[in-house]
């Protein structure tokens, strides 16, 4: 008869994604993942598997229970306008609470380990299209109610959006200064006027 855990696996979790976070997961040892969640390498691999597995667990956890993600299923009902106006909001605002400078574990994984890890890549990449997918229908919401200019088609417009909030991410880890965030988030509202289309669509092509 199987033992029970004599730890708290969503705290031990909970635990394993700050040290991935802060460390990187390159940097991130075994002993340090252990010694973090306070549960002996054995009872790690027991509960978790290897790294890389818990790794995958750690960004699945983090992509489903972040800010992004929170804000997201909170924002139905929203005027299309100011669900994308409030992302951005969101992000700079976590970005700015974190003294630590950690930016998103999912920027950082894409960054790190996304370009040699087809496993990796492809979490990263599904995370990443939920977001799009938030701005594409908010886009197309905004461009059918007239608030939001119509010069660039959703997806197009989407993908700039995406790009936006990846430049944020990667700065606030280098500046995380409000007037630096605020003004790389001042395009976005160029982007929904269409007074960047030019300039968008320019670089798109």
């Amino acid at each position: 008869m199987a033992r029970p855990r004599e730890f708290d696996e969503d705290a031990a979790l909970a635990a394993a994604i700050d040290c991935f976070w802060t460390r990187g997961y390159e940097a991130t040892s075994v002993r340090d993942l252990a010694d973090s969640m306070g549960i002996t390498g054995a009872s790690l691999y027991n509960a978790f598997g290897d790294k890389r597995a818990l790794f995958r667990r750690a960004l699945q956890h983090y992509s489903e229970h972040g800010t992004v993600r929170r804000y997201i299923a909170q924002a139905d009902g929203q005027p299309p306008r100011r669900a994308i106006m409030g992302l951005f909001q969101a992000i700079i605002a976590e970005s700015l609470a974190d003294p630590r400078r950690r930016g998103c574990l999912v920027v950082n994984t894409a960054l790190e380990i996304a370009p040699h890890d087809p496993e990796c890549r492809q979490a990263v990449t599904d995370r990443l299209d939920r977001i799009e997918s938030f701005f594409r229908d908010r886009v197309a919401a905004g461009q059918a109610d007239g608030t939001i200019a119509p010069p660039l088609a959703p997806d197009i417009l989407a993908r700039h959006l995406l790009a936006l909030v990846l430049g944020i991410r990667v700065m606030a880890r280098l500046r995380p200064e409000p007037a630096v965030l605020d003004a790389m988030a001042a395009p976005v509202i160029a982007l929904l006027d269409g007074t960047a289309a030019g300039h968008a669509g320019a670089a798109s092509e």
